[in-house]
């Protein structure tokens, strides 16, 4: 996220990692936010002869602290047995992967020396075949004990929720009235979704023994390239799923992997659904205008855009 966290410092942060993951008497020598990414709140934090890459992320409407820790538990089982693209979180000195910070779960992984290819460089038929690679590693390997699910993101009754949601002003921040008529205008079209949705669904879910672990997100932004490699990042999303699940991005960048057509829309559909039903939450809570709070209504707007 651009903006940090409000009443949340650096100090804090600091001291949090310090008391969990630093050994004992380390001192913080560098705490600095991250204006990255969207969606979560990022630190570097240096002390103790290391350097760690330091997460916050928000949990309703996508996450639970339960699901948060069994996924990132998951993707340090997936490095251990030899995976090595994940870039995996660290546990803590309880064994634990997650701390409970300001209603969020704070993480760390090791600081790499890389960078996110651009877009151009994620569709250069070398990286992706590295990258198609990564992905069947991941997919052919035995899921870790405790690895979360997928299952729907937002129920049958979705559309019906948002038009009851949206059928009252939405005065808790200054978007908050654009995002409702934005959502109100397309209840049909998210409603036909919706129905699309289940039905691709059902038929994912009468096949699960054919389901495998997957990143959820391995766009080229959740990618570092460098001199360790490729190596795959943000495992907040990973889950046992058809495989599918992580080809809408590979399949969009010029990659050929074998795939089911359905399988692909059910995916295009759930990441849609999903973000909508994460700006609904957004919009209808207290925000303040930010410059996240107007990416989040840029997203909305596309999300909602696409043709019913």
């Amino acid at each position: 996220m651009r903006s940090r966290p409000p009443s949340l410092s650096d100090d804090v942060i600091a001291a949090t990692v310090a008391g969990h993951w630093l050994s004992e008497n380390a001192r913080i020598t560098e705490a600095g936010y991250l204006p990255w990414g969207f969606g979560a709140h990022h630190w570097r934090i240096s002390g103790g002869g290391t350097t760690l890459f330091v997460t916050l992320d928000q949990l309703a409407p996508r996450h639970t602290a339960a699901s948060l820790e069994a996924a990132y538990a998951g993707a340090a089982a997936l490095a251990a047995g030899g995976l090595a693209a994940v870039c995996a979180p660290l546990p803590h000195r309880s064994g634990r992967f997650t701390v409970a910070v300001a209603g969020g779960a704070l993480s760390v992984t090791p600081w790499l020396d890389g960078h996110p290819p651009t877009e151009a460089e994620a569709r250069e038929p070398a990286h992706l075949g590295q990258v198609t690679d990564a992905l069947a590693a991941l997919h052919g390997t035995e899921p870790p004990k405790g690895l979360p699910v997928w299952a729907p993101q937002v129920g049958p009754a979705f559309a019906d929720e948002v038009r009851a949601r949206t059928a009252r002003p939405w005065m808790t921040g200054p978007l908050g009235e654009e995002a409702r008529h934005a959502l109100a205008e397309r209840v049909d079209a998210i409603r036909h979704w919706t129905a699309r949705y289940h039905l691709l669904a059902e038929s994912a879910l009468a096949h699960r023994d054919h389901w495998v672990p997957t990143h959820g997100e391995p766009h080229y932004a959740n990618q570092l390239v460098g001199p360790c490699g490729l190596r795959l990042v943000d495992w907040e999303s990973l889950a046992i799923a058809p495989r599918e699940r992580d080809y809408g991005d590979l399949l969009a960048a010029g990659a050929e992997v074998p795939h089911d057509p359905a399988l692909l829309e059910l995916f295009a559909l759930d990441w849609r659904l999903s973000e909508i039903a994460a700006y609904t939450h957004w919009f209808a809570g207290p925000h303040v205008g930010n410059d996240d709070d107007h990416t989040a209504l840029e997203g909305l707007r596309e999300e909602l855009s696409v043709p019913d």
